[in-house]
């Protein structure tokens, strides 16, 4: 198994990262993507605002060093708004006195370039847990169990292919524990803006995930509601 996977608890995280290194960016973007989080990417300060104006984050990564509005303004109004969002500092300064600095804008953690994306990818999780009640590491129901940290889903002990998304829509659903989930917090938890909310690809990949499930069906739609997991 990948040691990513691993790291990578699958908690249906939500990121943003904003890096006026576009390659940086975007590779960090499509990397997290891949361990099922829903990330926004954007390439100064002021767009970073104006994301976390309009939409929940778990966790912010922010370049200390953009111009304009740099992270460390955003950072402070991140402070000021009381949002949740946890802030994680990107720079390529070493110094202690500039990770002192950094932490002391309200900074959750800081990170120095160049950083190996696997250490990211710990931090993130690290964080991402803070802004809610601690999950289980295995989740069941019905006899779908669903182990986040070794990237594993099974039904009555026959293991699953799923595919990120997949994966991260039944965490949201196993995470409900029977509740309804409409397909607006789906696409909330599960995917990042980019997703065009009159689209039907939530609807897609969740008839996709109930035919890899099997019979008898587990997950049932809800009429004008969304979609519920449980016999």
């Amino acid at each position: 198994m990948d040691p990513l996977y691993e790291l990578c608890e699958r908690d249906a995280v939500r990121v943003l990262v904003a890096e006026d290194e576009r390659v940086l960016a975007d590779t960090v973007a499509e990397g997290l993507r891949r361990l099922a989080m829903a990330v926004d990417v954007v390439y100064d300060g002021e767009a970073a605002i104006e994301r976390l104006g309009v939409n929940r984050y778990d966790v912010a990564v922010l370049d200390r060093d953009m111009p304009g509005r740099t992270g460390d303004e955003v950072c402070r109004w991140i402070g000021q708004q009381e949002q949740p969002t946890r802030v994680l500092l990107l720079t390529a300064a070493a110094g202690i006195r500039d990770r002192v600095e950094g932490l002391g804008l309200g900074a959750d953690d800081y990170l120095t370039k160049p950083f190996a994306f696997a250490e990211l990818v710990a931090r993130l999780q690290a964080l991402s847990r803070r802004t809610g009640p601690a999950l289980p590491p295995v989740l069941e129901q019905d006899g779908v169990v669903l182990d986040v940290a070794r990237h594993t889903a099974s039904r009555d002990g026959q293991i699953l292919s799923l595919s990120p998304k997949e994966f991260a829509v039944l965490h949201v659903l196993l995470r409900a524990g029977g509740q309804v989930v409409s397909a607006e917090d789906l696409l909330e938890q599960a995917w990042d803006e980019h997703a065009d909310p009159f689209t039907n690809t939530v609807r897609m990949t969740v008839m996709t995930l109930r035919r890899k499930l099997g019979d008898p069906p587990v997950i049932h739609t809800v009429p004008r509601a969304g979609y519920r997991l449980g016999s």
